[in-house]
């Protein structure tokens, strides 16, 4: 899993907006993650306020497929990539399928045939689609709010901004552009997530590539997904291993970043930072969303490196002390959570973040010790049944080297 993992950080590096006056970077991967942000957001819109049936495997899908491909076409300007798709559509595809071949390889090939029919097959996924493309120009929107309130007069600017209002208006008829267009609630908490583009990770240290926070929990979901996925695991749980490891760190948005040597320095510290966090959670961002799906927020965001199941018959939550006992609730009605294997995966994204930076010859105190540390506590480590030892050792570095 190496190859698609290196290349879910190499958004990190494409700047997006590069041809533009901008006061903040922008980079592809910050700006796939605020679209799955937004996705979720029209998605459920849709399923409350319209009964809609949404597909939530095909909308995941859909964003790690949309990731991809425009991670490998990301050097063509977008008015240029979408009259490309529309005229050459079938050649790009194809030579994405290419390149990527060796990745989609290591998911696996139902996963390499769904996202090989995801781009020929128009009518696959076809609301999802829809769905994700708002996403698209809702988060492109609100990066060009912050270049076009910088350089109202750089030529051609207005051109791009009435190209984007037109597509955002072409999908009114889904209740959530309406609702996000009012920029009221549903507004701010796309707003707020957007802010954890501009927190970025390990923000002691110089680093390269530098990852934001929401960039970071990006990857932790398409990890937590595609190992879910590897495993059979029933759709709800695959859903709700996406959105906890995609939610989990959005407590940050109020209490910014906090390593975990700060945390542990001080004896019960980290219980009062987790506890701050959840009140703040409760005051200033589920008010945000719609009633209806507080329940489900908190059941993400609280324990959430904790294994829990909630008892179909009563209701109640239950944690589940052992992996192998997570194998008896493998089913949609016990709306199952694996937090122990996303805690797994938030630290292995943060082991290739330190890895990453310290290879390309940026290296600080903190990113080595990070670096020893969790290569140490990873060795041999097996959770869900999935070899983190494993997965941890194509970027390991000798500690000879990080000594140097």
């Amino acid at each position: 899993m190496e190859k698609i993992i290196t290349r879910f950080f190499d958004a990190a590096n494409i700047q997006r907006w590069n041809d533009h006056v901008r006061p903040v970077e922008l980079t592809e991967l910050d700006k796939q993650a605020h679209k799955a942000v937004i996705s979720y957001i029209l998605a459920k819109m849709e399923e409350d306020a319209r009964n809609a049936e949404i597909d939530w495997i095909k909308l995941i899908e859909g964003s790690i497929f949309e990731f991809l491909h425009r991670v490998i076409l990301t050097d063509i300007k977008p008015m240029v990539f979408h009259k490309l798709m529309q005229e050459k559509g079938k050649e790009l595809n194809s030579w994405v399928f290419a390149k990527l071949e060796s990745e989609l390889y290591e998911t696996g090939e139902n996963f390499k045939k769904r996202f090989e029919l995801y781009f020929l097959d128009s009518q696959y996924a076809k609301n999802e689609k829809r769905i994700l493309k708002a996403a698209h120009y809702l988060a492109t929107n609100w990066e060009f709010q912050i270049i076009y309130k910088t350089c109202p007069d750089f030529y051609g600017i207005e051109k791009t901004k009435e190209s984007i209002e037109n597509e955002i208006e072409d999908h009114y008829d889904l209740i959530g552009v309406q609702k996000i267009s009012l920029k009221k609630k549903s507004y701010g908490f796309l707003d707020l997530c957007g802010q954890l583009r501009l927190q970025k990770r390990w923000a002691q240290s110089p680093r390269i590539p530098k990852t934001s926070v929401l960039g970071h929990m990006l990857i932790v979901a398409f990890l937590s997904y595609i190992f879910s996925m590897k495993q059979n695991f029933c759709d709800k749980r695959k859903y709700n291993n996406f959105y906890c490891g995609f939610f989990h760190d959005l407590p940050e948005v109020l209490t910014r970043d906090i390593i975990s040597p700060v945390k542990t320095s001080v004896p019960g510290l980290e219980e009062i930072i987790l506890e701050y966090e959840k009140i703040q959670l409760e005051n200033e961002i589920i008010p945000l969303l719609p009633e209806s799906w507080h329940r489900e927020i908190r059941y993400l965001l609280d324990n959430q490196f904790k294994n829990r199941i909630i008892d179909p018959d009563t209701g109640i939550l239950k944690f589940i002390d052992s992996d192998k006992g997570m194998e008896n609730f493998n089913r949609n009605e016990f709306f199952p959570v694996d937090g122990k294997m996303i805690k797994g995966f938030d630290h292995l994204a943060a082991f290739v973040e330190t890895s990453l930076s310290i290879k390309s010859g940026i290296r600080s105190k903190h990113l080595i010790e990070g670096h020893r540390s969790l290569k140490r506590d990873y060795q041999n480590k097996v959770i869900s049944n999935i070899d983190f030892g494993k997965l941890f050792k194509p970027f390991e570095i000798e500690d000879a080297l990080l000594d140097v």
